[in-house]
């Protein structure tokens, strides 16, 4: 079942990577990573297991707008309490909408049901894009955030989850 993101523009699907509607995230996450970084992303993105997000452990949601995806964003067991965000992603055509907030917060909601107490992710130092979403969303940098982020290598950050997260639609998955 999709549920309601907002009335009768946007709803979220819970899918598997396998879903041809994955495919524009990954595309657009391996374009950016390997512009961004100067290589080849595809092996970033291959680096877990797809069954890594699935169900009961992990998931992944994708954000549609008229039936075409516009952000979305999956989570994998990081610890027996700790859920790790991966693939958090905005349609380049649908920045600046407030879209990868309303992912993160789906997701923070998802883990919360499913158990996690905190959430945790890493982001590339070249992506001050994605540091400032996390920021927003009330993340704990766990790095200097005064020191040259190239410096660092991969930022971490953290998110203590008190009960399930958030009041989001409580519909579930499609897929």
């Amino acid at each position: 079942m999709t549920s309601v993101a907002e009335p009768r523009r946007l709803t979220w699907r819970r899918t598997r990577v396998s879903d041809p509607l994955v495919r524009p995230m990954l595309a657009e996450l391996g374009h950016e990573y390997s512009a961004r970084y100067g290589k080849d992303a595809h092996g970033e993105l291959a680096r877990y297991p797809a069954e890594e997000f699935d169900p009961p452990h992990g998931t992944l949601l994708l954000l549609l707008e008229h039936g075409e995806p516009v952000a979305g964003g999956a989570f994998r067991r990081y610890d027996a309490h700790t859920a790790e965000l991966k693939r958090i992603w905005t349609h380049s055509g649908h920045r600046r909408r407030g879209l990868g907030l309303l992912v993160v917060a789906e997701l923070e909601r998802t883990a919360g049901a499913r158990g996690y107490h905190r959430v945790f992710l890493t982001t590339g130092p070249r992506q001050p894009e994605a540091r400032g979403l996390y920021l927003a969303a009330g993340y704990t940098p766990l790095f200097d955030t005064a020191a040259d982020p190239e410096t660092i290598g991969p930022l971490p950050f953290e998110k203590l989850l008190a009960g399930p997260a958030g009041t989001g639609s409580t519909a579930e998955s499609e897929g």
